[in-house]
């Protein structure tokens, strides 16, 4: 955009965290690039840069968020470990939506670099259809691919009663590892 003020190093990495902190959804690179008036990859290396200052920014299907204290919105996190082929992601992602549980991610163990975990980040059925929107679109491959299906969801909820009902649910679904 012509005469835009393009912002610089410190100045810039101010304002995308001012950004994605304010940001009630996630935010693209694309979206804060065009706000700094520089290119995505700059905007790549500043996120890099504020993650190395302990910044809690998630890189998600979506778009950067900001990851505020989750003990001002959910407090507790369990591991669960599941077990299925890539057609039944959607409905195992589904079923912990709806019952108000966030999918913060998703581990698998591979033989030759480790553990390997990806940011989901999705809390209702839009996210879920957006997740796996980017993965057809991108043509991209689930971990739990790479596992024959095994894989660890991080999963987070304002208590653990919710926590232990979605476990439950997955388990009635015979979702988890058995």
């Amino acid at each position: 955009m012509p005469g835009k003020k393009k912002l610089f190093g410190e100045e810039r990495r101010v304002k995308l965290l001012d950004i994605l902190k304010t940001s009630e959804k996630p935010v693209t690179g694309t979206e804060l690039a065009h706000i700094a008036n520089v290119s995505r990859q700059v905007i790549v290396s500043d996120i890099t840069l504020l993650k190395a200052k302990n910044e809690p920014i998630v890189a998600t299907a979506q778009g950067y968020m900001y990851f505020h204290n989750p003990q001002t919105q959910q407090s507790f996190e369990k591991i669960v470990a599941c077990e299925h082929p890539p057609t039944r992601t959607e409905e195992e992602l589904n079923i912990l939506v709806d019952l108000g549980v966030t999918v913060k991610d998703v581990k698998i163990e591979h033989p030759v670099y480790g553990d390997l975990t990806a940011s989901i980040m999705v809390s209702n059925r839009k996210e879920v259809k957006q997740f796996l929107g980017k993965i057809n679109e991108t043509n991209a491959a689930f971990l739990s691919e790479l596992t024959g299906g095994i894989h660890l969801h991080t999963l987070m909820a304002y208590s653990e009663e919710l926590l232990d009902e979605a476990e439950a649910a997955l388990e009635k679904a015979g979702l988890l590892v058995q």
